[in-house]
């Protein structure tokens, strides 16, 4: 299914599930196996695909300088954009308040602290003691790490390990097959897990926390209007609207699924095939992307712990807020691109300036919604990191090109 048609596809079912949710109410609920199914082929790809597409973009590079140049131009990206994102996020929430005057008493129910990981221990747990179990376990950070050194092996062994590439070569391309008949099913799914959810959410239950709701989404859409539209144009020299309606696909796709991992086949799809990003690229940014790349819960994080703060009300310090700053940032690393990991890593955020966690009760019961939304720009924001850095890639290499052709031509005259 092409990308034009795959997104009318994809829209379509998206706005019929909303009519059919707000027409038949929870009786929608009998359509959910049919987003169970999706979710489910989902994730019977994802590891697969995930781990034999980041071998062979590694293995391709064919020179180590590139890949760090590449690994170091991603992750700059990825953490300078969250560090926005969060402090887009403090901002809308400091000014639209979202917490003040809200009369909602807050659950009893007991929230268990979450400590925040340090910095070592999040680097040390991205090495696996086991790869087999990562891979059966589906630790996307081991399973990154444990690609990248079989790619970069492949690479330093050469002649010898041709035959290891050319499996895992041909394994990637059974599993891009494999996604595209997958793909086929993509509006199905959307309907099962959109309408279902659009039932269950009645005004009377949103209303009373509808301004936190949408501090979250003007948050995200500032996010991605200011961030995103700026680093393409200037980076990728690419419109905003083109690279908006090539990755819209993968956007809704999303907001569905609320898996930034679970969407990752849709926006390699949709990046490589719409945006024009190489395999190379697209291979190593995305599936990195999908795991530590939390735009979209930083900045949910930053609306949140100051509506929690507004509910007690407890004034931040300005020293508080950089802590925040600091801690969502770091602890995005760690967040699996799993539905509602943001709700667990608020708790540590939370839990580094000393906010009560009974709070996170009154979020809990719309965190589906808002996950909708934050998982919307994890994907853009992965899809923008590729855009950019596969541009960088392209015009570094015609700079080379130009360079090397010059003595020709001296030598020539």
């Amino acid at each position: 299914m092409k990308g034009k048609k795959l997104l009318s596809m994809i829209f379509i079912s998206f706005v019929l599930a909303i009519m059919f949710g707000v027409i038949f109410g929870p009786a929608m609920e009998a359509v959910q196996p049919l987003g169970t199914l999706f979710l489910r082929l989902i994730n019977f790809i994802i590891v697969p695909l995930v781990f034999t597409s980041l071998i062979v973009g590694v293995a391709s590079t064919g020179d180590i300088k590139k890949l760090g140049r590449m690994s170091m131009r991603t992750v700059s990206y990825y953490l300078g954009t969250t560090a926005i994102a969060i402090t887009i996020g403090l901002v809308v929430g400091k000014l639209m308040m979202p917490g003040a005057g809200l009369d909602t008493p807050v659950s009893e129910q007991t929230i268990e602290p979450q400590e925040a990981p340090g910095l070592v221990d999040t680097l040390l747990n991205i090495i696996p003691t086991n790869p087999l179990m990562s891979l059966i376990e589906a630790n996307m950070l081991q399973i990154i790490f444990f690609a990248i050194f079989l790619g970069l092996s492949i690479t330093l062994v050469g002649e010898k390990a041709k035959g290891v590439y050319t499996f895992f070569e041909g394994f990637a391309e059974m599993m891009y097959s494999i996604t595209n008949i997958v793909m086929k099913v993509a509006p199905i799914g959307v309907f099962g897990l959109v309408a279902p959810i659009v039932g269950q959410y009645g005004p009377a239950v949103l209303l009373p926390l509808l301004k936190i709701i949408a501090a979250v989404a003007i948050a995200a859409l500032l996010h991605v209007i200011i961030t995103y539209s700026s680093a393409v144009k200037l980076f990728a020299k690419m419109s905003p609207i083109h690279f908006f309606k090539g990755i819209s696909p993968a956007i809704l796709v999303a907001f569905s699924t609320q898996s930034s991992s679970g969407t990752l086949p849709v926006t390699i799809k949709c990046s490589e095939e719409n945006l024009g990003v190489s395999k190379k690229v697209s291979s190593f940014v995305l599936p990195l992307g999908a795991t530590i790349n939390m735009d979209g819960t930083a900045l949910y994080q930053g609306v949140c712990v100051l509506f929690v703060a507004q509910l007690y009300g407890i004034e931040l310090s300005f020293a508080q807020l950089l802590t925040i700053v600091l801690t969502a940032t770091l602890a995005s690393i760690g967040t699996a691109g799993v539905p509602s990991a943001g709700l667990v890593m608020l708790t540590m955020v939370m839990t580094s300036v000393g906010l009560p966690l009974e709070g996170i009760a009154l979020i809990a019961g719309i965190d589906r919604i808002l996950d909708m939304i934050r998982t919307s720009v994890n994907v853009t924001g992965d899809a923008s990191a590729a855009t950019i850095v596969s541009a960088l890639e392209v015009d570094l290499q015609e700079e080379r090109e130009a360079t090397q052709s010059v003595p020709s031509k001296h030598l020539a005259g």
